[in-house]
C-alpha cells in the first residue's frame, strides 16, 4: 500500500476539492466515506478511482482491501496520516477509509435498458435538503421504484451528504437528470407514467389512488412544494391526511409513505 504523506499530493489535493459540488461538477467524481460504502461501490462495479486509508485504521480494514486487490488491481489505496485524512474526510467521527467514484455515465445508452418498463418513478422537483435527497432516493429502491428523475434546481445528488443519507442506493438506482418541468413530463408520457403529485386538501387521498405502478411521484421543493407546471400537468393530485394541527410532512417522510403504498397494493394483488 502506498504512502501519502503530504497535503500538497495532487490525489489529496484532487479529494479535497470533491467536498465542494463546482469540483464534482468540473471532474465528474464525488466522495463516499466508510467501509460499507466501498463494499457496496465494489458489489454494484462502480467506477472506483481512489481509496484513501486512515494510518491508525489499516488493520481493520484488511478483508476489506483483500476484497478490492482481488476484484480491482489497478486500484492502489492509498495510507494516510491521521491529520492529513480527517483534513480529507466529511466527518467528525470518520470510519477510517474514503472512496473517491466517477458518477455514472447514461450517454448512449438507451433508457429502457436501465428501466423496468413498469416501474414507478420519482421526480425530484428542486429539493435543497440532503438528507431528504438521499432518503427519498434510499426509500425509493426499497418500495420497488425503478429510477429516480432530477430537475434542475435540485440539490447535487452526489455531495457527502446525500450519498451518506442515500446508504448505497445511489450506485444502483438509475438516475436520470432532466432540464425543466416541461421535459420531465415528456419523459414520463413516452414511458406512459401516469403523474401524480401530492397537494394539500386534494379531493383523492394516496390510499385511494392506483399507484401500484407506471407512476411518476412528483416530490417538491421543501419551501415551496411541487412547481405549478407539475401541478398543471398532473394526472392526478392526492393528498396525505392528518390529524391534529399540521398542515404538511416533511418531504422525504411524505414521499415515502405514498412510495410503499404501491408495494402494500401490490403485495394485495399477489394474495
Amino acid at each position: 500500500m502506498k504512502v501519502i504523506t503530504s497535503p500538497d499530493n495532487k490525489k489529496v489535493k484532487i479529494c479535497q476539492q470533491l467536498g465542494l459540488r463546482k469540483y464534482r461538477d468540473r471532474t465528474g467524481l464525488y466522495l463516499a466515506e466508510g467501509p460499507n460504502l466501498l463494499q457496496e461501490a465494489l458489489s454494484a462495479g462502480s467506477d472506483i478511482r481512489e481509496v484513501f486509508v486512515e494510518e491508525e485504521s489499516r488493520d481493520a480494514f484488511g478483508s476489506l482491501l483483500q476484497i478490492l486487490r482481488d476484484q480491482r488491481p489497478e486500484v492502489e489505496p492509498a495510507l494516510l496520516d491521521k491529520k492529513l485524512f480527517h483534513a480529507l474526510a466529511q466527518t467528525e467521527a470518520s470510519q477510517g477509509i474514503l472512496t473517491v467514484l466517477a458518477k455514472p455515465h447514461r450517454e448512449g445508452i438507451a433508457l429502457e435498458e436501465v428501466l423496468d418498463s413498469s416501474a414507478n418513478l420519482v421526480v425530484l422537483d428542486r429539493l435543497q435538503d440532503p438528507g431528504n435527497i438521499g432518503t427519498i432516493i434510499r426509500t425509493a429502491e426499497g418500495a420497488g421504484y425503478g429510477g429516480i428523475l432530477i430537475l434542475k434546481g435540485t440539490g447535487d445528488v452526489f455531495s457527502p451528504k446525500v450519498v451518506r443519507a442515500a446508504a448505497g442506493s445511489l450506485l444502483r438506482m438509475p438516475l436520470i437528470f432532466l432540464e425543466t418541468p416541461e421535459e420531465a413530463m415528456k419523459f414520463l408520457r413516452n414511458h406512459h407514467k401516469k403523474i401524480i403529485a401530492t397537494q394539500m386538501g386534494a379531493e383523492t387521498s394516496y390510499w385511494e389512488a392506483d399507484l401500484s405502478s407506471d407512476i411518476g411521484l412528483v416530490v417538491g421543493n421543501e419551501g415551496n412544494g411541487i412547481c405549478r407546471e407539475l401541478l398543471e400537468g398532473a394526472d392526478l393530485l392526492v393528498s396525505i391526511p392528518m390529524s391534529g394541527g399540521l398542515e404538511s410532512l416533511n418531504a422525504g417522510v411524505a414521499a415515502g409513505i405514498i412510495m410503499y403504498e404501491a408495494m402494500r397494493k401490490n403485495k394485495e394483488m399477489e394474495k
